[in-house]
C-alpha cells in the first residue's frame, strides 16, 4: 500500500509500517499544500492512505467519492504514539477508500502520576 505521511505525524512511525511504501510530504516538497490540493495531489500520485495528526482535517475536507483513506494519529508526538504503533497498523491495513479513522492514543500524564 503507499502511504503518504503528513508532516504533522513522527516521523519515526515510517519505519513500523513494514510491507508498505511510505513517502513523506516534506520529501515531495508537498508539506506547503492546503488541505484540499494535498489530497487530489496524494491520489494522483497513487497514495492509498494519508496518515496525520491534524484532528481538523475530517471536518474540513469531503471525503465521499476520494481514492484515499484518511488515518489521524490521536496525539502527534511520537514517545505517545510509540506503545500504540499496533493500533496504527492494524487501522492503516483496514483502510478503505474514501474513510477517516482516528487511532486513538491516550495522552501521556505529564507529572507521571495515574
Amino acid at each position: 500500500m503507499r502511504i503518504l505521511l503528513d508532516h504533522s505525524a513522527p516521523s519515526p512511525i515510517r519505519h513500523h509500517l513494514q510491507g508498505h511504501e511510505v513517502i513523506e510530504t516534506v520529501a515531495l516538497g508537498w508539506e506547503r499544500l492546503d488541505n484540499g490540493a494535498l489530497l487530489a495531489a496524494a491520489e494522483a500520485a497513487g497514495f492509498e492512505v494519508f496518515i496525520t495528526s491534524d484532528k481538523k482535517l475530517r471536518y474540513q475536507q469531503n471525503l465521499a467519492g476520494r481514492r484515499i483513506a484518511l488515518v489521524i494519529l490521536g496525539h502527534g508526538q511520537w514517545p505517545a504514539i510509540r506503545p500504540y504503533v499496533g493500533r496504527v497498523l492494524d487501522t492503516v491495513n483496514g483502510a478503505k477508500p474514501g474513510s477517516c479513522t482516528e487511532v486513538e492514543i491516550p495522552h501521556p500524564n505529564p507529572k507521571g502520576g495515574r
